[in-house]
């Protein structure tokens, strides 16, 4: 009985024969009883005195064992029983897994709808960086969101009109010949979308892979310093020919 409740076979022996015993017993008399081989007993009787199975007494400078009275093992072990029962139920409803899949998506329709149904679920932050037209798309849902005390940041590519408490704004150069249409919607740090125009349709990912929200996070704040600067200094960026060129081979 005792080895379905986590005990060895030797430490059911040991204990089996203590407790069947009117006396305390030393080592050898447990060895001669219990079958378990003299070069484990010292090992074996440790392991039950820590779970509290056994107790140990000296006498005579010889020390001696005594099993804990059964009833009270009954009882201890039905208390562990009931205490790792609820230790389980609380360590299972804690417990999250991730899924680190990238899906792709296809369709602007599908993207948008997408899109939208993953704001629609944010509960703690939204960042969203797209051009204006898009944004306006989606600003019915992100102002509701800030008016639920969500944290909502936006990067928008072109002038837009808005109730939102933290836009940034970037206006392009007109002679900027790598423009590229694109989304980044990043909800609660825990999911992504980032959408692009490849081939005159829209494509795009969808993930909760932490490595890959850890980049597009970065990624976000990264345009969000470039069109602070651009902002701050562009007369500045502008006239230097060195950075305007560098300047230029940007998405935007």
């Amino acid at each position: 009985m005792l080895q379905k409740f986590g005990f060895s076979q030797y430490e059911s022996q040991v204990f089996e024969v203590l407790a069947s015993s009117e006396e305390p017993m030393d080592a050898t008399n447990i060895v001669k009883y219990s079958g378990v081989p003299k070069s484990k007993i010292y090992e074996v009787l440790t392991r039950m005195i820590e779970k509290g199975m056994v107790l140990d007494s000296v006498s005579e400078k010889k020390k001696l064992y005594t099993a804990l009275p059964l009833s009270i093992v009954i009882e201890k072990l039905t208390t562990e029983f009931q205490e790792n029962v609820e230790q389980l139920k609380t360590s299972t409803s804690k417990r999250k897994f991730y899924d680190e899949h990238v899906w792709s998506l296809k369709v602007d329709s599908s993207i948008r709808a997408q899109t939208k149904q993953l704001l629609q679920a944010a509960e703690k932050s939204i960042k969203v960086s797209a051009w204006q037209d898009d944004v306006c798309d989606f600003l019915p849902i992100l102002e509701d969101k800030e008016k639920q005390g969500i944290d909502v940041e936006v990067l928008v590519v072109g002038e837009m009109e808005s109730s939102l408490k933290n836009v940034h704004t970037l206006i392009p150069a007109q002679e900027h010949h790598s423009l590229e249409r694109f989304r980044l919607v990043v909800v609660d740090e825990e999911e992504v979308i980032f959408a692009g125009v490849e081939n005159e349709s829209w494509q795009a990912m969808k993930t909760k892979s932490r490595p890959f929200i850890k980049v597009f996070i970065e990624f976000f704040y990264h345009d969000v310093a470039l069109a602070k600067i651009n902002e701050k200094h562009s007369d500045l960026l502008m006239n230097d020919e060195e950075i305007r060129r560098v300047l230029m081979k940007l998405r935007y």
